[in-house]
């Protein structure tokens, strides 16, 4: 069994090192990754931990004389199972190849943590074990150099390949950022808004009750000086009748006097 170990650091804070994780492939030094399928994934809320797995396709030549072994081969299949959790800022990645498994078995484990002093460094730490299996100790010694040969070449691309990732994503993010910035300022001037036009709502409404208030009394004024001029018409006019029915009574009286004499 061989071990291999790799540990680097990128100079971005955790959350968009884990962020950018799922655009690492396909990339312009990892060419040996062809394909990336999600298999399944699960979000544990009450934990904030999401649990990813997917199946990696890699396509990379191999000396003659492994592909002799493992008949001219060079297309391979790796089961990765990812978990993100928020709450202790930890990204764990496990994977196992599924291909040539009954020749060679690679265990993986990578994990990205924050860095204890600075949260604009993320730590990247891998682990391999690499187990070859067969009748002829040295056949498996020479696989197992080999694959461990492999592990150092792509580890190299793999970080220069994920830094230029995170350099296109940190530009994305910067965006989003922003977008974010001036989503809460519209927000905020939205909200500021509303408060106004509320405000002019409920004053508008209330001078609108008070000049129909002030309306409804004048019209009822009017109402009540029209009825009055009513009623004062009409008295005149009962007594301008009282007055000619007197009137008319005395003059009946006064004629009859005379007519006696």
């Amino acid at each position: 069994m061989k071990l291999f170990e790799n540990d680097c650091q990128f100079h971005y804070p955790w959350d968009q090192v884990t962020a950018a994780n799922w655009r690492k492939y396909p990339n312009e030094m990892s060419t040996h990754v062809v394909a990336v399928d999600v298999l399944r994934r699960e979000l544990d809320p009450s934990k904030s931990v999401l649990t990813t797995e997917r199946l990696i396709t890699c396509k990379q030549g191999i000396p003659s004389w492994l592909q002799y072994i493992v008949g001219g081969k060079n297309v391979s299949y790796v089961r990765e199972v990812s978990v993100v959790d928020l709450n202790n800022q930890t990204l764990t990645m496990r994977s196992v190849n599924l291909t040539m498994c009954h020749l060679l078995k690679v265990f993986e484990t990578v994990t990205y943590t924050p860095h204890p002093n600075d949260h604009n460094i993320t730590i990247f730490n891998q682990e391999a074990k690499i187990t070859a299996y067969g009748a002829f100790q040295r056949v498996c010694n020479k696989v197992e150099d080999w694959s461990l040969e492999r592990f150092h070449q792509n580890a190299q691309k793999g970080k220069q390949g994920f830094e230029n990732v995170l350099k296109v994503f940190n530009e994305q993010w910067d965006e989003l950022r922003e977008l974010k910035i001036v989503d809460k300022v519209v927000k905020s001037v939205d909200t500021s808004i509303d408060i106004v036009k509320n405000e002019i709502v409920h004053e508008t409404e209330k001078l609108k009750k008070e000049l129909v208030d002030e309306l409804s009394a004048s019209i009822d004024a009017e109402k009540l000086k029209n009825e009055l001029y009513k009623e004062t018409d009409k008295l005149l006019e009962d007594a301008e009748l009282v007055s000619k029915s007197i009137i008319n009574e005395c003059y009946d009286m006064i004629k009859k006097a005379f007519k006696r004499d």
